[in-house]
């Protein structure tokens, strides 16, 4: 199992006795009330704002399909695995420049980076509503690659260093539950700006593009004043917390995991943290877990029209309740894994929520019963994106580890997503898109496995700490865990 909580607790108790590593702005006074509020702002700032972005990230990420049912398939002659490539090749430029994402946000500030690479997607975006040729949409697919990388891995580090670990669970849940929120709306939405069809002498897919582009740079306008900083930073934020505040947050999370200070940067410090295997596991289950959900978002509408029967509206619009009932079912696992410390069983769960539903959406006879299934094949799928950050985040010390696994992470997921570009291919759409589902299900299956092991692991490593025979997590770190009798 995950590292106990038990060490943990030793942990704060240590810490907080050790006073000459906090600053010395740090007041003793602030009361459990003051407390609550204060993490109630970060709350509503932090999580909110770079949860809309992601959502605007997700919605311009996956307007694909919506234009494809759109019209945007016969318009550009994507025929064959046509199709196919455009979304594929998005993953190539978003894994060659997401590593160094964690680096560049920590020495330019989250709220520039941030907020820049949002407008220059935006941009991009509204240059897909006036492409002229398959060969132009690939090209733009590849940049906007470049410039959505940095934003996922950037958001998730930012987040781990603001929450302690046992907080950080439900924070992802309500991060990627505004993205499920995008993935449910963006059909309607689509469906809605399809209707401008003819205006402006544009097709109707291409108004898709170019209102959504916009909206994405008024966003990213916005969230250059609202997105904060590291709780460590020294560049300023407006209107936010003042310094006692941001010394307690420091302090509260240094107390829980012992990592807030962040050494000087050094390459062989950051490509250090591959050496623990257990990095690549969280990538394996990052892969796995978002085969699975860009699988949905890439295909699910054409499955609906397709293979369902349901008509070009009602396959743009059916996509919402799926997403909807996602995130409600995101959300309880996020609150059930933080509320009992769990985190393994959480993913094991969530892939089995998964497995039930893609046999029912890939080979039942009634269709109603198939869209049932993709019901539980999206909450499943994503409600262990958060999942497997927390697992992550739970169990890794050390401010460069963090920012490499959160790069690492990503770039697995970007992996995933490739691996849902081939296996649904456009040949395969008589059958059901079958060899798809049966990659969905041996990644659901592999997913499992994995965290068996890991969790194996763990547990192993408690029991020799208990012992005093091993010292856990001390990459960064000047405190270590004692074990105790």
């Amino acid at each position: 199992m995950e590292h106990d909580h038990e060490k943990a607790d030793l942990a704060v108790r240590h810490l907080e006795g050790d006073k000459s590593q906090l600053s010395d702005t740090v007041d003793d006074d602030i009361s459990e009330e003051e407390g609550k509020r204060i993490i109630w702002r970060v709350d509503r700032r932090l999580v909110t704002m770079v949860g809309v972005l992601y959502c605007i990230s997700l919605m311009d990420r996956t307007n694909l399909s919506a234009a494809a049912v759109a019209g945007m398939i016969d318009d550009l002659n994507l025929v064959g695995t046509r199709y196919s490539v455009v979304t594929l090749v998005f993953f190539i430029t978003y894994i060659i420049f997401q590593p160094p994402s964690t680096v560049v946000i920590r020495k330019i500030g989250p709220r520039l980076f941030l907020s820049t690479i949002t407008f220059a997607w935006g941009a991009v975006m509204i240059g897909f509503g006036f492409s002229p040729s398959y060969e132009a949409l690939t090209g733009l697919r590849l940049v906007l690659g470049a410039f959505e990388s940095g934003y996922f891995p950037g958001c998730v580090y930012l987040l781990s260093t603001w929450y302690t670990r046992y907080e950080i669970g439900r924070r992802y849940s309500v991060f990627y539950l505004l993205g499920c929120v995008a993935s449910a709306c963006s059909g309607i939405l689509a469906f809605g700006l399809m209707h401008l069809d003819g205006q402006a002498g544009l097709s109707g897919w291409r108004w898709i593009f170019i209102l959504e582009g916009v909206i994405t740079c008024c966003l990213a306008s916005l969230g250059y004043w609202l997105l904060v900083d590291f709780p460590d930073s020294k560049r300023k934020t407006w209107n936010f917390l003042n310094d006692r505040e941001r010394a307690w947050i420091i302090r509260r999370v240094h107390a829980d995991r012992g990592d807030t200070e962040v050494p000087k940067f050094r390459l062989g410090r950051f490509l250090g943290a591959g050496r623990d295997p257990r990095i690549w596991g969280y990538g394996l289950i990052s892969f796995c877990s978002n085969t699975l959900t860009y699988s949905l978002a890439y295909f699910l509408p054409l499955i609906l029209h397709t293979n369902l029967g349901f008509d070009i509206g009602a396959s743009q619009c059916l996509v919402a309740p799926p997403y909807a009932f996602a995130g409600i079912y995101m959300y309880m696992m996020g609150w059930l894994g933080d509320r009992y410390r769990l985190r393994g069983p959480i993913i094991i769960c969530n892939m089995v929520v998964a497995l039930i539903g893609l046999p029912i959406l890939g080979w039942h006879p009634d269709h109603k019963v198939r869209y049932m299934g993709s019901f539980f094949v999206a909450a499943g799928a994503n409600a262990n994106i958060p999942g497997s950050l927390a697992y992550q985040a739970n169990n890794i010390r050390g401010q460069w580890k963090r920012a490499f696994a959160s790069a690492s992470w990503v770039g697995f997921a970007s992996v995933g997503g490739i691996a849902a570009s081939l296996v649904f291919r456009s040949q395969d759409a008589a059958t059901g898109y079958k060899p798809g589902l049966y990659a969905c299900i041996t990644a659901c299956l592999a997913c499992i496995v994995i965290v068996c092991v890991m969790d194996l692991s763990y547990y192993l490593d408690n029991e020799k700490a208990d012992r005093g025979e091993k010292q856990l997590e001390t990459h960064d770190v000047r405190i270590l865990l004692i074990a105790v009798d």
